[in-house]
């Protein structure tokens, strides 16, 4: 008895302890240096929700899908780069930064703070719109709403459609947001906000132009609901203000001072130098640019180290550099087309990986340095610049006027209102991007070389488009599954014959929302090239592509 009330006692003791821990615990949560949660102001939340949203824009756009596009391909660990064998694509970072944007916008609200309100649905349609972007049907109207109880563990997930719907709602609203006088706003961080430092008038331009993209990825699907939308958008002009200049585009630069805030391939930061070494400029684009002599092409890739040429007089073993050039034998250039099936390219100045050519990418045009990762000095890496933590046109790319202007000369081509020609769209698109990249004066040049100059198919517009999403390739992939333009095909080595179309819902999902995620599964289509993959395959189709073709 005497050791059961001990026992009492002891637990009385540590409930007592317990209480007063939790107490404490809950004041020691609150930084004494810092603002408390209850009171801060959601200008704080600003910059954290840019640059989480921009992070996974960049991951896309110069990471995977880059390699899914043809603007680069890795010549070491390159599955999932070249080869699109990926697995487990998971969705939690996209959700993380959608859970500080609710944040931001339920402080903005309670505060009545209109610009920041603005923002905070912008950036909430711009995440939701990648999660249907990317995955299709998810989590959209019960999403984010775990602390209002266990109902909502488990979300029912929204079609990809109601979600294009939502984003659309969400942006005409920032639109009357950003409608009124900057000098009717308060409270305003020009700091904190890392792209229009405070300027109302270019987050309006943002909203609107964020909205006729998703008009237009839609229009093949909801056609009159796209034509509605985007005319209602290009007829008022005044209200509905849209990026076309450069000078406007929405980006951002690195600050450059930590690995964390400073361009991901760097190598100030980053040790193992292979995370840029390996990446290499793809043939598929680089040919292009060299056909079109594209003033680009200095920018973004750097030129050999060391050119090669093949001497038919030379003895079948010889291999020699000379004067910075290497020569070998005709008989060593054709036993590498033999084992390869792919002759050597002898482009003095530029030369790019060819997409998925091979598993030993690291062979590439006879390199000598045969570790994965190793610099091969017979193609084209990346321009020097993207060494650097920093630097003018080292940015992360949300939406560009070049963007805007290609898919309102799309629009025109459709015989839809798109305030302008086809024609002076695309001519605007070009230069809008090439003054984004600090070219603007060699647009006269350029736009009347053969190939450039307008002809009038959607396909010069889209490659255009295509080109000018160079670290952004992440709308271009968007393009292209709904157009199957520009015509790009799988390398030999791909893991199909196509290019993918959508992400595969990831592990968590499947495992911890069963149900929710067997019925987005069971709404996609299965195509003959997911058959072995599943439905929840790269290569099954989702409500955007079914009953259209595209892009294969």
């Amino acid at each position: 008895m005497y050791t059961i009330k001990n026992k009492i006692s002891a637990v009385l003791i540590l409930l007592v302890v317990l209480m007063s821990s939790c107490k404490n615990l809950a004041e020691i949560n609150i930084n004494p240096n810092g603002v408390d949660p209850a009171n801060a102001s959601p200008n704080l939340l600003m910059a954290t929700v840019i640059t989480s949203t921009g992070g996974t824009v960049l991951g896309l756009g110069y990471g995977d899908i880059a390699g899914v596009m043809q603007h680069t391909q890795h010549d070491g660990w390159a599955g999932g780069h070249n080869q699109y064998d990926w697995s487990d694509q998971s969705w939690a970072g996209n959700y993380a930064t959608l859970r500080n944007t609710q944040e931001m916008l339920k402080k903005s609200k309670a505060a009545k703070l209109d610009f920041q309100t603005g923002v905070a649905m912008l950036f909430k349609a711009y995440n939701f719109g990648m999660i249907a972007d990317l995955w299709g049907d998810a989590p959209f109207s019960q999403a984010l709403r775990g602390e209002e109880g266990s109902a909502f563990f488990k979300p029912a997930f929204d079609s990809q459609r109601d979600i294009y719907m939502g984003v659309i709602a969400l942006l005409d609203s920032a639109n009357t947001l950003f409608s009124k006088d900057q000098s009717e706003y308060k409270e305003i961080s020009s700091s904190q906000d890392i792209i229009y430092a405070g300027n109302v008038s270019k987050w309006r331009k943002f909203a609107n132009s964020m909205a006729l993209r998703y008009y237009l990825r839609i229009s093949a699907k909801e056609p009159a609901i796209a034509k509605a939308g985007i005319e209602k958008i290009t007829g008022q002009p005044d209200k509905y203000p849209l990026i076309l200049s450069a000078a406007d585009d929405a980006n951002y630069s690195f600050i450059g001072l930590s690995a964390a805030d400073s361009w991901p391939t760097n190598t100030k930061f980053n040790s193992d130098i292979s995370n840029y070494t390996r990446i290499k400029m793809c043939a598929t684009l680089l040919n292009k640019l060299k056909t079109y002599s594209d003033p680009r092409i200095s920018i973004w890739a750097a030129k050999v180290k060391i050119p090669l040429q093949v001497d038919p007089s030379k003895a079948a073993d010889y291999d020699a550099i000379i004067n910075g050039v290497r020569i070998v034998s005709k008989e060593k250039a054709d036993e590498y087309q033999a084992k390869f099936g792919l002759p050597l390219d002898l482009d003095p100045q530029y030369v790019g990986l060819p997409p998925a050519w091979s598993t030993f990418e690291f062979f590439y045009n006879l390199s000598p340095n045969l570790n994965q990762g190793d610099a091969n000095p017979h193609a084209s890496q990346l321009n020097d610049i993207y060494k650097d933590a920093s630097g003018p046109l080292l940015k992360v790319r949300l939406l560009s006027a070049a963007e805007v202007h290609f898919s309102l000369a799309e629009i025109a081509l459709k015989g839809w209102n798109a305030g302008g020609t086809a024609a002076a769209h695309y001519n605007a698109g070009v230069q809008a991007s090439l003054e984004a990249w600090g070219l603007g004066d060699n647009y006269g040049t350029y736009i009347t070389n053969s190939g450039v100059s307008y002809n009038g198919s959607l396909a010069q517009v889209m490659e255009q488009k295509w080109i000018a999403s160079w670290t952004a390739a992440g709308e271009s992939w968007l393009d292209f599954i709904r157009t199957g333009l520009p015509a790009l095909v799988s390398g030999p080595v791909a893991k199909r014959a196509v290019l993918p179309v959508r992400f595969m819902y990831g592990n968590n999902e499947v495992l911890y929302n069963p149900d929710n995620t067997k019925a987005a599964i069971d709404k996609l289509e299965l195509s003959s090239y997911s058959s072995t993959d599943g439905k929840n395959g790269n290569w099954s189709k989702n409500w955007l592509q079914q009953g259209t073709g595209k892009p294969w």
